[in-house]
């Protein structure tokens, strides 16, 4: 099975299954010497893991990361590091009834027609509990662009109908933390989360959009024909599960603009550094970076695993009724977010170390 792998120098392999023993990944090409905090790659796993709010699963995993190579006395030694989280919490008997069965919206149907055999208990790696290994992986990324003052900030602007100010600059992203949604909007916050709490309820989920915004990235990542920057950032969140859209700078909106008007025009700062009076472009021209804040934003369906009975078909072409059953978000975004960010660092950390390469 290929497509494990993510990244050209900054690279990382990702293994495991939701209901196999563990999961988790190896990272090849991070830089010896970094200084390595496994506490911050901890709590980055602990705002991703299940059961942390009344809004997310209820699946009780710790997600606690042991590193087994590549880190000595602190520092990384520019070895592969191994990242290993084990499974706790796994409940298999509550996919018994899907083992021959397809879910709608599921990988199931797809997985069988490609490989012929899945592991059908939670998914099994199509499940989105893969992404913890991703988050171990980008949280190591984020120490790297920490040394280099890079920044990236994730953060819920929109759960169904209800947004908040697509500008982030008008928004105090440094309260994103204090809600179980992760929106900097308090009040918008507290209405999303009684959507979810009233769509939870009705047995049913809601889909959302996730915002980031990167800070001080040089100008000069990317590749300037098939990996360029906002192509690899649109790849790397589109392989989140759930992800149904990506859209940087000004987007689909955009085309309601004229030239005149989405032209980014050149300024020069009293250092002589260049900018642009407006940053239409999200921070990317020509598919490298320009020195501008990078923004993006993410859609994210509703869960495919309803609280409710759905007609479908089994292996054999039989109607059959799939019952909803197991523990399952209601809604992706709170957990997103970590996610999110972490793919983010990966693309900027391989991209950081590619431009490295590109001229004397």
């Amino acid at each position: 099975m290929s497509g494990n792998s993510f990244g050209t120098l900054f690279r990382i392999t990702t293994f495991g299954e939701s209901h196999g023993a563990a999961i988790g990944c190896i990272v090849d090409g991070c830089p010896a010497g970094l200084d390595f905090d496994q506490d911050f790659i901890q709590r980055e796993l602990d705002r991703r893991r299940p059961g942390q709010s009344a809004i997310v699963t209820q699946r009780k995993e710790n997600d606690t990361v042991q590193v087994l190579s590549g880190v000595f006395e602190g520092k990384t030694t520019g070895t592969p590091i191994t990242f290993v989280i084990p499974n706790e919490d796994q409940r298999s008997r509550d996919y018994d009834h899907i083992a021959k069965a397809f879910r709608p919206s599921h990988a199931d149907y797809t997985w069988e027609a490609k490989f012929g055999h899945r592991d059908f208990r939670g998914g099994g790696r199509s499940s989105a509990r893969e992404t913890a290994a991703r988050v171990a992986a980008g949280a190591l990324a984020k120490l790297f662009l920490k040394t280099q003052g890079i920044q990236i900030q994730a953060y819920v602007s929109q759960v169904g109908q209800l947004t908040i100010a697509e500008d982030y600059s008008r928004l105090d992203l440094s309260i994103t933390e204090t809600n179980d949604l992760r929106c900097p909007d308090p009040v918008m916050a507290d209405k999303m989360i009684r959507l979810i709490k009233k769509v939870r309820k009705a047995g049913d989920t809601i889909g959302g959009v996730v915002s980031a915004v990167v800070r001080g990235c040089p100008p000069g990542l990317g590749e300037p024909v098939f990996d360029k920057l906002h192509a690899d950032l649109g790849k790397a969140m589109l392989s989140i599960n759930a992800a149904k859209g990506f859209e940087y700078g000004s987007g689909f909106a955009g085309v309601k603009m004229l030239g005149s008007q989405h032209n980014d025009l050149f300024t020069v700062d009293g250092d002589a550094t260049p900018s642009t009076l407006t940053n239409h472009s999200g921070g990317v021209q020509g598919g490298i970076s320009n020195g501008m804040d990078i923004y993006f934003r993410v859609a994210f369906k509703p869960v495919a695993t309803i609280m409710r009975d759905q007609e479908s078909i089994d292996a054999a072409g039989k109607r059959v009724v799939v019952k909803g059953k197991g523990r399952h978000d209601p809604c992706v975004v709170p957990r997103a977010v970590p996610i999110v960010e972490a793919m983010a660092a990966l693309v900027l950390a391989d991209h950081l170390l590619r431009a490295r390469a590109d001229r004397l």
